[in-house]
């Protein structure tokens, strides 16, 4: 095998419940490999009548046929001499190896060969677990496998790496965050069957072993799982079942015949997508076989079973960290792996009782798997540069870069296929985990709202690798100067119009002291200028040369107005601006020890800059954006353990609590923009959203289960509008603000929120309920504006802006829908997918009646394309290969990929104007885009910055040294960001 890959690796996570393998290419693109189309792959085994091993979804699948065949966790079964299925003996490895066999099919398929692998394994296991690896690779036609020892470097072909080491490389290597040599990580892997926790301590360089992570502590819970929590489940619905159908109960649990063990198998998946549903959502409703209605589960019941379990994981965590001789905010980072850290309150009960923010990615699945390919690094080719230049394009108003823009490989995580991008940004108090691809604080699935949705109460800014602390709580729209070209100007007779004709052709020039140009002699005066006779006949007849001119300049005045009306009306609004290196501007001391949160917002001329004191108080400066000046310097009143961040408001400042616990109550305050001062606090809960307008926040009440208008001025209420319930009590209800032009074309966070959310009167919001109806309500006043039913699913992805909803459904095959929010009438079908089994990984309006649409058909992601649907106009279509988010930047959209991260900026016909380029994009406004050359992080690293126009070339603007780019906020033209102990200042356009 050695040598005929050239650069192709394989990564394989084998888990207790699901299977990840990811491949890489040889220019170090990576993708999940698909077996039967999907890049998650049950680890479950089944046995047919004739000895035939079946897995993944065919094994699923045949076991509700007959579960007396099925294994659903074959790696429980590790320690066991053999395993009875369908009558028949099997040894452990020869279910492994089937696993391992259709991985291979897979990967031979995708590229026509086995690469070199690398295979994963719990650290705690004994050499004869190991040997059980083994022999199962042996079964499975893989190479030999190696593992690694510290003699010297282990032989091509299959390897074997321990999966929190794969984990810690992940997340150092892919998401980049630093952990210094010394440094030590903890990995916190919970899958379906097992908890494992390990505390690895970067050694340095190690040519042979661990690529510098050695383990220091490890430990976990070999009988706590994702399967204990669905067990827990289970046993609610019994209390609330059994009673009333003791006999269908009894069935349930105790099956005697094939039928009813096929009830019990689909009972337990039932339970599963339950717990899955609630990590998204409050209520989840469970089919029960012989029952004729269904149950609803809530997340209050499950968290409040799950609790003692995950309490144990908590202890477990913390016993495994003192064990490695660390407290845990000596560690430096908590990551999250595995498919049951989905559960919100997993990332919430570790933050809350160790006091440190863990990081959880959207798909948590993936790090090991991906992570075990750095055991394989990428070979280095004669004469090729590791990290290829990237010169600025010349220009000669525009200065040399500071220096190539580095490439990178880093990972950032999408949202929530469904999340939309409106005018209005959303606040939410109350995170529950963290998003990389969610805003400021991480967005709980429970209460995904659109873009722009902050979290308070989990995890911390400082933990989500793909967003900036500015997030939709920093910065603002920045107010832009606009031609007004007046009114038509009037000329009487007589008068001297030299500037409305001079330069023009054929028209004499004005003398020097005004007036018209002289005619001449006229007729019987020698040297006298021309008088016209009284009946403005000229002698010898035609018309008269004073009336021609008044004619002629009368004309012309029409025609500038005319041409300054054109003008006014295909201006560039946005023109390309004057990109230059970045020029550090000021810096404003942030205190003498190092801060453990920094948080900037820019809004028009201001910019305020946060950091907590050791009081729980946040101390905040006002400054101005272009030379940092303070203006006012002051502490909030309010005080929390912990902030999620800073809004910019038109007049004022908003400050958010994190959460700290499931019960405490979070702090939202609004300072006074001139003064500092604090107007007035209020207490939300931790699920509440916020919506901003222009004079009216609107809370999202899910505890009181209502909506709430507050006037911004004061904290009063307006208005209270309870939440629709069906008739199961479901009072489960999406919100998603109605954006407009003026907002979408200004300045936008990371994930594509505007920053001035409440630009050209945003003053809507339309409310999908669990029943499918929506109904649009007056920011303000809280009256319905309009109201039908059976619109849009919870789930469903939606966009709005101006007179239109976006809805894409995908009930029976995917079709984008426009509905008018004048009259929710019959919608109008924009979109058809032409096949099935697509679905949708992003929505977003991209101009005046126009939405873009990012869909993954079932082919796989490499066929991801962007639909651009115009009203009356038809559809564009081009491909966007594993593209996960959309940007609009007026009518061109950024298309964000992962692993690693890059961007592609296209053009409305769908022209690539910038391809894959390297790290992360943000919106300025309508016309230009600022660009980092790697993933935000909450630690000081290096950045380079460039900008670019729609339709230009990007200009590279050097590097900002040791900046926590996590923190930074922007306008047109500065950049703040907080570092060690200062924030900066950089202007970059002028």
């Amino acid at each position: 095998m050695a040598g005929q890959q050239d650069g192709f690796a394989l990564g394989v996570d084998l888990g207790t419940s699901n299977t990840v393998a990811v491949l890489r290419w040889p220019d170090g693109r990576t993708r999940p490999v698909l077996v039967d189309g999907h890049p998650i792959m049950p680890s479950g085994v089944y046995a047919d009548a004739d000895g035939h091993l079946h897995v993944g979804r065919d094994a699923h699948r045949l076991a509700q046929a007959d579960p007396a065949g099925f294994e659903p966790n074959p790696k429980r079964r590790v320690d066991e001499e053999t395993v009875e299925l369908g009558g028949r003996a099997y040894r452990p490895a020869e279910l492994l190896a089937a696993t391992l066999r259709a991985v291979a099919d897979a990967a031979v398929a995708a590229v026509g060969m086995l690469p070199p692998a690398v295979v994963t394994h719990p650290a705690a296991w004994t050499p004869a677990r190991r040997q059980v690896l083994h022999d199962a690779l042996e079964l499975a036609g893989w190479p030999a496998a190696a593992e690694h020892t510290l003699a010297g470097p282990i032989a091509p072909g299959t390897r074997l790496l321990r999966e929190p080491v794969a984990a810690a490389r992940y997340f150092t290597q892919v998401l980049r965050r630093p952990v210094p040599v010394g440094g030590s990580v903890a990995v916190f892997d919970f899958g379906g069957g097992t908890l494992d926790v390990a505390v690895l301590r970067n050694e340095g360089a190690d040519p042979w072993g661990d690529s510098g992570f050695q383990l220091v502590a490890t430990g976990g819970i070999p009988d706590l799982g994702g399967l204990d929590l669905d067990a827990a489940l289970l046993g609610r619905l019994g209390e609330l079942v059994g009673p009333a159908h003791p006999r269908e109960w009894g069935r349930l649990t105790d099956p005697a015949t094939t039928a009813q063990r096929r009830d019990r198998q689909q009972l337990w998946d039932n339970v599963r997508g339950a717990k899955e549903m609630l990590s998204r959502a409050m209520v989840a409703p469970v089919a029960v076989p012989g029952v004729e209605a269904a149950v609803p589960l809530s997340r209050e019941d499950f968290e409040r079973l799950a609790a003692p379990l995950l309490a144990r994981a908590v202890t477990e965590t913390r016993e495994v960290t003192t064990a490695a001789g660390l407290r845990p905010e000596q560690l430096s980072g908590l990551f999250l792996v595995g498919g049951s850290t989905r559960v919100p309150l997993v990332a919430r009960l570790l933050h809350a009782e160790l006091g440190i923010a863990p990081t959880v990615l959207e798909q948590p699945e993936m790090p090991v798997a991906e992570g075990a390919l750095t055991d394989l690094p990428l070979p280095r080719h004669p004469g090729r540069p590791a990290v290829p230049a990237q010169p600025a394009p010349p220009a000669p108003t525009r200065p040399d870069p500071a220096g190539p823009a580095p490439t990178r490989q880093a990972t950032s995580p999408a949202p929530a296929a469904g999340e939309a991008d409106t005018g209005a940004a959303t606040v939410a108090a109350g995170a529950t985990r963290t998003n990389p691809t969610a805003p400021l604080g991480g967005v709980d699935a429970a209460s995904a709202g659109p873009r722009g949705t902050l979290v308070a109460g989990g995890p911390v800014p400082q933990t989500s690798p793909t967003r900036y602390d500015g997030g939709p709580l920093a910065g603002g729209q920045v107010p832009r100067p606009t031609y007004d070209p007046g009114g038509p100007a009037f000329v009487p007779p007589g008068a001297a119009p030299a500037a409305h004709h001079a330069g023009v052709p054929g028209m004499p020039p004005s003398p020097p002291g005004g007036g018209w140009p002289p005619a001449g002699p006229g007729p019987g005066v020698p040297g006298a200028p021309f008088s016209p006779a009284p009946n403005g006949v000229r002698p010898g007849g035609g018309r008269p040369r004073r009336g021609r001119w008044i004619a002629l300049g009368a004309g012309l005045v029409v025609v500038a107005v005319s041409a300054a009306v054109l003008l006014w009306v295909f201006r560039d609004r946005h023109p390309a601006l004057d990109f230059r290196t970045a020029e550090l501007v000021k810096t404003v001391a942030a205190g003498d020890t190092r801060p453990d949160q920094m948080f900037t917002a820019t809004l028009g001329d201001r910019a305020y800059l946060a950091r907590p004191l050791p009081d729980d108080h946040l101390q905040v400066t006002a400054v101005e954006a272009a030379t940092g000046r303070t203006v006012w310097e002051k502490r909030t009143d309010a005080t929390a353990q912990r902030w999620a961040g800073i809004r910019a408001l038109p007049d004022g400042l908003l400050v958010l609590s994190d959460a700290t616990g499931s019960d405490t109550p979070r702090v939202l305050a609004v300072l006074d923009g001139d003064s500092g001062d604090q107007r007035w606090r209020t207490d939300v809960g931790r699920d509440d959203t916020l919506h901003l307008g222009p004079d009216t926040v609107v809370r999202l009440d899910r505890t009181g289960e209502r909506l709430v208008g507050l006037r911004l001025d004061d904290g009063r209420q307006r208005w209270e509008r309870p939440i629709p319930r069906t008739e199961y009590g479901d009072a489960r209800t999406r919100v998603v603000p109605v954006g407009t032009g003026a907002a979408l074309d200004g300045p936008a966070d990371a994930e594509g929120s505007p920053l001035a959310a409440w630009a050209g009167q945003a003053d809507r919001l339309v409310q999908v309920g669990a029943d499918r109806s929506v109904r649009v309500l007056d920011m303000r006043s809280g009256k319905i504006l309009k109201e039908r039913g059976n619109v849009a699913g919870l789930d469903d992805p939606m966009a709005a802006r101006d007179d239109r909803l976006y809805v894409a459904e995908n009930d029976r095959g995917l079709r984008l829908l426009s509905y008018d929010l004048g009259g929710l009438g019959t919608p109008s079908v924009l979109y058809e997918a032409p096949e099935q089994g697509g679905r949708v990984k992003d929505l977003v309006t991209c101009g005046e009646r126009r939405v873009c649409l990012l869909e993954t058909p079932g082919s796989g992601a490499d066929d991801t394309r962007v639909v651009a649907a115009t009203e009356g106009a038809g559809t564009r279509q081009w491909p966007a290969p594993r593209a996960e988010t959309l940007v609009p930047v007026g009518e061109h959209v950024l298309a964000g990929r992962d692993s690693p991260d890059a961007v592609t900026l296209f053009a409305p016909d769908g022209t690539a104007v910038l391809r894959d380029r390297d790290g992360t994009a943000v919106r300025l406004d309508a016309g230009n885009v600022l660009l980092f050359s790697e993933a935000p992080g909450a630690y000081e690293d290096d950045r380079v910055l460039a900008g670019t126009a729609v339709d230009g070339k990007p200009v590279e603007m050097g590097q900002l040294k040791q900046i926590r780019s996590e923190s930074c906020s922007w306008n047109t033209e500065m950049l703040v960001c907080g570092a060690e102990k200062e924030f900066r200042l950089y202007r970059f356009a002028g």
